[in-house]
């Protein structure tokens, strides 16, 4: 999914994917081609190659959305914003242990060391984000993180989903506050209702609809 077109009312809404680091995470650029305003989600790291994006498609970065606080989401956050100059907003709060240990993180993992992001505005349920001009809801999704977040618009039927749910699979619940009953719920109670029609961007992977998930994906049987 590199750059996707929306409805009418919010054509101008553009999305480019920068995977970045050796965990292909998909950073998402989130853009309005008519304003060019934009925001950035999930900074994972390649903060040279997320700048070098932006630069190509000509945009001023508004702020910094994060979906939860493992590394490969988080990252590079510290970095870029200081190099834009922009706010961290989200995640959940209660992510703020993971945050706190990401230079464990980044030992466990074996990558070069990286800087703690102190978010600027903790998000909760009910919440109302931008992004290039179009709001998007905030759906705390725990189970892969405590403090995971979705962002979610209406008219656009799209989900930026983070690492809740993927074509084909879910998220990992094997990490420090994982838990696989409260993913399941996270995805049956909050994402699935949403309805078929609508299209996700996880943190990995290629997109795809709620429908097609509930339909194939055997973690949902």
């Amino acid at each position: 999914m590199s750059d996707a077109s929306n409805k009418a009312d919010l054509s101008g809404i553009q999305i480019t994917v920068v995977p970045v680091t050796a965990f292909q995470q998909n950073c998402s650029i989130v853009w309005n081609k008519s304003t060019q305003k934009a925001v950035v989600v999930d900074p994972g790291g390649d903060v040279d190659h997320i700048l070098a994006a932006l630069k190509e498609l000509g945009v001023t970065v508004e702020h910094i959305l994060i979906t939860h606080g493992h590394i490969d989401h988080i990252g590079g956050a510290a970095e870029l914003a200081e190099a834009l100059g922009v706010k961290v907003i989200g995640p959940h709060e209660a992510d703020r242990p993971l945050i706190d240990r990401v230079e464990d993180q980044a030992k466990q993992f074996g990558l070069d060391a990286v800087r703690k992001v102190e978010p600027d505005q903790w998000l909760v349920e009910g919440d109302v984000v931008t992004a290039g001009g179009a709001e998007f809801q905030v759906l705390h999704c725990p189970g892969h993180a405590p403090g995971h977040v979705v962002f979610y618009n209406t008219d656009l039927k799209l989900a930026i989903s983070g690492d809740v749910l993927f074509a084909g699979s879910i998220g990992r619940t094997d990490l420090p506050g994982g838990d696989h009953d409260t993913l399941i719920a996270s995805i049956k109670e909050k994402l699935l209702p949403l309805g078929d029609d609508i299209t996700f961007l996880p943190g990995h992977g290629p997109a795809s609809s709620l429908g097609h998930e509930r339909l194939n994906n055997p973690y949902l049987k």
